[in-house]
């Protein structure tokens, strides 16, 4: 594997058939469990979680140390995983995943949670062994990953092989010359306006980032959802099963299309604008900027290639979903006001198959939509 990718000279995000390839040479690898074909997606592996869980009393890195060197310390309680169990609201655990790496040198990763995580308000992040940072695994790691799971609004129920995080595989700097967004957008539109027009106002940066803001002006002004407070359990093996509103409620803006987001509340929103994400390129949202106001605009921010693009590049953008929550006091926000930016990143090469329905994609459809696991709304 390894050698034929330093025959590409550039640097870049691994598609699916590098993916396959890792696995293929055990450099993803599991000791038991064969990797389903539809985890491999067109620029991510989704991870599945293992047999046990340990519950936490506080969140961790291991800077100097292994992880399961740590873990005594911090451990309450083990609990297996195989026959489904419980994981508790605003407690950590934390999971081995089954999958392990054994990187080549030159051949880093990072991490990120799946949409459906992010849209329920479960924040995950991967943690190595010997290192200080979160869902960044470095160059040529050999190790277990392991990965923190809190779910902050829902108490849900997990089991062994589900699915919350993924991950990619990249060699060198994946980053875009300057610029090279922007000229390819003013032939084949990256950003459109809501009607599905080129929108000149809303171009990619020089830095080929995209901002994004907030969708709250459509028809009655509904704006979205808040998680509702001590809901029923939530058992995430089970898709299109539960009632929108036994979890969720519609928000509205006022009249001046404004939203007041509440501390610690949790909302999902839509962006105002349509994205296309070609096939020779991946996009993420970019960590949250404090500067820019006192709340978080995603959990799970990763845009495989052909998100909004379509088989042929017949789509005209998708407005994606935002996960929102505002920090210690009440935020407001207004139409159009930019709340969040993606990143754009080559691929080392374009992928066989693009994000979207052939491959079994849930979330190609245009506006706000809902995780997986409950039926579709007609109406709000």
């Amino acid at each position: 594997m390894f050698d034929a990718i330093n025959e590409i000279e550039s640097g870049g995000v691994l598609s699916t058939r590098w993916l396959k390839e890792a696995a293929s040479d055990d450099v993803i690898f599991t000791e038991r469990f064969k990797i389903p074909e539809s985890n491999f997606q067109p620029a991510s592996l989704d991870l599945r979680l293992g047999e046990r869980a340990h519950r936490l009393r506080c969140s961790f890195l291991p800077d100097a140390s292994s992880v399961l060197d740590k873990l005594p310390d911090l451990a309450m309680e083990e609990i297996d995983l195989r026959d489904g169990a419980i994981l508790e609201r605003n407690r950590p655990y934390l999971i081995p995943l089954i999958e392990e790496l054994r990187l080549p040198q030159g051949i880093r990763a990072k991490t990120n949670p799946k949409s459906s995580t992010g849209r329920l308000d479960i924040f995950t992040r991967v943690i190595t062994d010997y290192s200080h940072l979160f869902d960044e695994i470095r160059d040529g790691y050999h190790g277990q990953l392991f990965l923190e799971v809190v779910s902050r609004s829902f108490t849900i129920k997990v089991r062994t092989e589900l699915s919350l995080n993924q991950l990619r595989l990249m060699k060198g700097d994946p980053a875009c010359e300057p610029g090279e967004l922007l000229e390819l957008h003013r032939t084949e539109p990256i950003v459109l306006s809501q009607a599905g027009q080129l929108n000149h106002l809303l171009e990619p940066a020089m830095d080929n980032t995209l901002g994004l803001s907030a969708n709250l002006g459509g028809d009655g002004r509904w704006a979205g959802y808040r998680a509702k407070k001590n809901s029923s359990l939530l058992d995430l093996s089970r898709e299109r099963h539960y009632d929108p509103g036994d979890y969720w409620e519609p928000i509205y803006a006022d009249h001046a299309r404004r939203l007041i987001l509440e501390p610690e509340e949790f909302y999902l929103l839509t962006a105002a604008e349509g994205v296309r994400v070609r096939p020779e390129y991946a996009a993420e949202m970019t960590a949250y900027d404090p500067s820019s106001g006192e709340l978080r605009t995603h959990y799970a921010g990763f845009f495989d290639p052909g998100f909004g693009f379509g088989e042929h590049g017949d789509l005209p953008g998708v407005q994606p979903v935002m996960e929102v929550r505002a920090h210690d006091v009440p935020f407001m926000i207004e139409h159009g006001q930019r709340v969040c930016t993606l990143t754009f990143e080559r691929m080392l090469q374009r992928p066989e198959k693009l994000y979207g329905a052939a491959i079994g994609s849930s979330y190609q459809g245009q506006g706000l939509i809902l995780s997986k696991h409950f039926l579709p709304e007609t109406s709000h």
